[in-house]
């Protein structure tokens, strides 16, 4: 059976379940790999079994995965296990694959042999010079909307030939594409989507290469196909024909890129198309211990739209899972802090530590909080919050309010958000400050007495430099995302800006919670504090330190923040699983969207399996939102995990106890905010209190009325919604 002795070894160490993935006979097949259960190594060695085996060649071997990190990883792997030639097989990515074929049939695919890939970069310039050509002002189509809605129609596999305009708008975008194509074409370039767009159309509508690759490749492995979108499948469909054997490795339960375009039905369609009886499951763990695997378990099961497996480890219960409800997200961030030296004490690497949110708006505060612990720490997959571009612009805004002379400060937001400001007139004011020997901010003084568009900006700077000592900072950051157009810029322009406005709102909320006091007087001049201005000069002193320092440096260890969604593929010692809210995780919008809860429970089921051996997880019962206090209720899916695998840490017993969950008991906590006021009540009840209604269950107060004998209470519910009570006619118990 074996050309040589050696291939038997291939499959030591496998446990079952994996070596009938490895073994499997030549024919497709769909593996369900939960978290942690050795997918890569599947992958990997089911390629050498199949090259030991005699059952295929590197030259019939097609691999494809999501990532060049993959793509590398499994060359280094395969390197290791076979002496062939990997290079010489068809493995990469989905994008480095359609790269490699289009080379190859180049004048096939009418392009140059020297065509060229446009990165993301490269396209937008290509568009603003598209626009410009078309006299196309920015503020008509916007450079980056006109690139998103080009990528998702290619993703989608449609030219601009084929689609219909609803509206005006959309009717110029379809023109623009068109002409987008046109020029690329003329250019000999591509750009990322083109490359799979171009691909498929070529082996769509040429059969002898379509025949030429459905004869060469009898077996095409594919991993996280869980992420493969419908231009993705249908390319892999005509790849494989009818002769190759698709062999897929994925996990519907990890399917969280919805938004790119990801299809977890493909899948399904995968078993149906290629006749596939039923998955291969790859249930064994070996990243996390059992209580991890409980709750992961415990919280994906709620979910319908599932082919369904089930994560077990042989591993010990290992520590249950840390639950701490914090007062506020100030507090939240103090508690992680807290737990964060804790650790490290206990010998704990810090870059085993990572700290995870739903949102990039969340981070401002832990940052806040390591930044002042001197706990260093890493951005994963993002920026820094003040490094951020939308709270960049917002702070070059604040940073001419107290010194128009900034010349670095004007170039950036002259002419952001767009107001027409060309740069032939940037370059003439450049002009200018140089020959005259004076700031940008003069010249454009001088300028402004021609110049309308000019004048206007000056106005705008004018208006905020009279606001200075006259007004908190934090009502003139509203009155700068406001009055410079930058919340609406954001808010208008296509594509998920969602992200960036919650920056805008965070820094106002980092604005209202700034103490000039508490910052580094060093950095500033003596005497400062006795100007109008200093306030001001305190908050950007401290955003440039927050943003430069506790930066770790090559080799460092630190603490590593992100997303849940950048999360992915990773794995930790420790987790802290943050902002676990009522419409934050899962999020407000996704609750009003067709399949979005089901996804939003994907995410946590990520989530919770990042952890190998602890896991926290942590609320606040009230964080500050567009800078106004709100009260929140613990998510339902921690309230779908366990109780047996929880560890509940609450703050001691105050006036305001019972904001937490109704699983709430006494833990001591050295540490509270100590200037909560004995909260006003309403007919015995008090904003921010927990009640148990019969009907809708489990809800905090939000808002309330006092009606003499009875009160009104606006109680959020979490599932059920918010609703307003009276409590004459309402039976509600305290919790």
């Amino acid at each position: 059976m074996f050309p040589d002795q050696s291939a038997p070894n291939l499959l030591q160490g496998l446990n079952p379940e994996q070596l009938s993935a490895v073994t499997w006979p030549p024919q497709s097949a769909l593996v369900l790999a939960g978290a942690g259960s050795g997918k890569t190594r599947v992958l990997t060695t089911r390629i050498a079994w199949l090259l030991q085996t005699g059952q295929a060649s590197v030259h019939s071997i097609m691999a494809v995965t999501f990532t060049n990190k993959a793509a590398k990883e499994m060359q280094t792997r395969l390197g290791a296990m076979i002496p062939v030639n990997v290079r010489a097989m068809w493995l990469g990515t989905f994008h480095g694959l359609c790269h490699r074929f289009l080379r190859l049939h180049h004048r096939d695919a009418g392009l140059p042999s020297s065509f060229q890939i446009l990165d993301s970069g490269d396209q937008l310039s290509l568009i603003k010079r598209l626009l410009k050509s078309l006299n196309i002002a920015e503020e008509i189509i916007a450079p980056r909307s006109l690139q998103g809605f080009i990528n998702a129609q290619k993703e989608s596999g449609l030219r601009a030939s084929v689609l219909s305009a609803p509206d005006p708008h959309t009717s110029r975008m379809i023109e623009c594409y068109a002409e987008y194509d046109k020029i690329c074409q003329r250019e000999g370039v591509v750009d990322f989507a083109e490359l799979m767009l171009r691909s498929y159309e070529m082996l769509q509508s040429n059969e002898i290469l379509r025949q030429h690759y459905q004869n060469r490749f009898n077996h095409i492995l594919v991993d996280e196909f869980q992420d493969t979108n419908k231009l993705q499948y249908a390319w892999l469909k005509l790849m494989a024909g009818g002769n190759a054997a698709v062999f897929a490795v994925g996990d519907d339960d990890q399917s969280i890129y919805r938004f790119r375009g990801a299809n977890v039905g493909n899948m399904t369609a995968l078993m149906e198309e290629f006749h596939i009886d039923a998955p291969v499951k790859l249930e064994q763990n070996y990243r996390s211990v059992g209580n991890i695997l409980t709750a992961a378990n415990a919280v994906i099961e709620n979910n319908d739209e599932r082919l369904g497996k089930n994560l077990r480890t042989d591993a010990e219960a290992g520590d249950k899972i840390r639950y701490y409800s914090a007062f506020t997200d100030l507090e939240e961030a103090q508690f992680i802090v807290d737990e964060t030296k804790a650790l490290e004490r206990e010998g704990w690497d810090l870059d085993e530590i990572a700290v995870l949110y739903r949102s990039n708006a969340q981070s401002r505060v832990i940052e806040q909080s390591l930044f002042r612990n001197g706990i260093p720490y890493k951005i994963y997959g993002g920026l820094r919050f003040y490094e951020r571009q939308e709270v960049k612009h917002a702070l070059a805004y604040l940073r001419l309010a107290v010194n128009p002379d900034d010349d670095n400060a004007l170039l950036r937001v002259i002419n952001f958000p767009p107001r027409g400001i060309g740069a032939r007139t940037i370059e003439n004011l450049q002009t200018a400050s140089n020959e005259q020997g004076i700031t940008l901010w003069q010249a454009a003084c001088n300028a402004g007495a021609k110049a309308t568009k000019i004048a206007a900006f000056v106005r705008l700077i004018e208006a905020l430099r009279n606001q200075v000592g006259q007004m908190p900072l934090s009502e003139i950051i509203v009155g700068i995302l406001k009055d410079s157009g930058l919340t609406e810029h954001y808010r208008t322009q296509k594509g998920d800006n969602q992200d960036r406005l919650d920056n805008l709102d965070e820094l106002v909320n980092a604005a209202i919670e700034f103490k000039p006091e508490d910052s580094n007087f060093e950095t500033l001049p003596d005497n400062i504090s006795d100007d109008p201005a200093f306030p001001i000069l305190a908050f950007l002193s401290n955003a440039a330190l927050e943003s430069g320092e506790n930066q770790a440096g090559a080799g460092e260890k630190a603490v590593q923040l992100m997303t849940v969604h950048a999360a992915k593929g990773l794995e930790f010692n420790a987790v802290f699983l943050t902002g676990m809210e009522e419409g934050r995780f899962p999020s407000e919008m996704s609750l009003a969207e067709r399949g979005g809860l089901e996804e939003e429970r994907r995410l946590m089921y990520v989530a919770i399996t990042r952890a190998r051996k602890r896991l926290y997880i942590t609320m606040a019962q009230q964080r500050m939102l567009h800078g106004q206090t709100q009260f929140g209720i613990v998510s339902r899916f921690v309230e779908e995990i366990p109780p047996e695998v929880l560890h509940y840490l609450f703050v001691k017993k105050t006036a305001y106890d019972s904001y937490g969950s109704p699983r709430q008991t006494t833990v001591q906590r050295d540490k509270i905010l100590d200037d909560f006021k004995q909260p006003q009540t309403y007919a015995g009840f008090r904003i921010g209190q927990n009640v148990r209604h019969a009907k809708f269950g489990t809800g905090v107060i939000i808002d309330a009325v006092d009606k003499s004998e009875s009160a009104r209470l606006t109680i959020n519910f979490g599932k059920q919604g918010v609703k307003e009570l009276d409590t004459k006619f309402a039976k509600l118990e305290e919790v």
